[in-house]
């Protein structure tokens, strides 16, 4: 399968919190479902390196290395005997025009373009991982001091099902949606410590999502990362002939 983009994802920070399933019914792509975690639903501010980033394995100059912030909830795909279980980005914020410009071009997607920076950093026993981004004139931020020890996620945690699921499902419009998929390993996790947030939810993402200005996460999970491959072919899914 022809990969359209490979990158290195490291220190993916996941922020989870649990939400009003109500909320995230506008922002379902047809064809899905909310995937739901012990009966809940959840969303996770995320924070991660996007490095070495590769185009049909080209690398790309200037522009290859950078922070990415989104915001993303879980669904599902049934198809007969198959189970699919992917992601729906509310947004994703990196700091360079000609990026967000080219995946919203070719792929639909929701980029948009603020300034960030990161720092991490540790004394070999715990790792220190910052990212930042500025809107409206001031420094958000997603913090976390983790253990360097890393181990695998525990099968049936709620870790494992934030951190696995290997497709992307964006909605086109209110009869179709595209599918795509994601290759890379289960990842590594490390110890989280201690961790702050500062993120204004509803000047980022809007009035839908305001709620979680006030609402402490259930869950602050951190990722080694690894290499990751986005398969090129996208699957148009049209409902269409659903209408009465």
């Amino acid at each position: 399968m022809t990969l359209f983009l490979k990158a290195n994802w490291e220190n993916i920070i996941m922020a989870n919190y649990e939400i009003d399933p109500a909320i995230l019914i506008p922002f379902l792509p047809k064809g899905v479902e909310l995937d739901l975690f012990d009966g809940k639903a959840y969303i996770s501010l995320v924070g991660f390196m996007f490095k070495d980033t590769k185009l049909f394995n080209i690398k790309i100059p200037y522009f290859g290395t950078f922070e990415e912030i989104n915001l993303r909830f879980y669904v599902v795909r049934k198809e007969g005997n198959s189970i699919k279980r992917g992601v729906v980005f509310i947004n994703e914020t990196i700091p360079y025009p000609i990026v967000a410009w080219m995946a919203n071009k070719l792929y639909n997607e929701k980029y948009t373009v603020v300034p960030t920076k990161h720092q991490i950093n540790g004394d070999g026993a715990t790792k220190k991982v910052n990212f930042e981004w500025l809107l409206n004139k001031k420094w958000n931020n997603i913090y976390v001091e983790a253990t360097t020890v890393s181990k695998p996620m525990q099968s049936d945690s709620l870790e494992k099902f934030i951190y696995e699921h290997y497709y992307g499902y964006t909605k086109i419009d209110e009869n179709t949606s595209e599918e795509y998929k994601l290759q890379h390993p289960s990842w590594l996790v490390n110890k989280v410590e201690k961790y702050t947030i500062n993120c204004d939810f509803k000047a980022m993402y809007g009035e839908a999502f305001s709620v979680l200005n006030n609402t402490e996460p259930a869950a602050v999970f951190i990722a080694e990362g690894s290499s990751v491959g986005i398969e090129w072919k996208r699957n148009r899914l049209n409902f269409d002939h659903e209408r009465s």
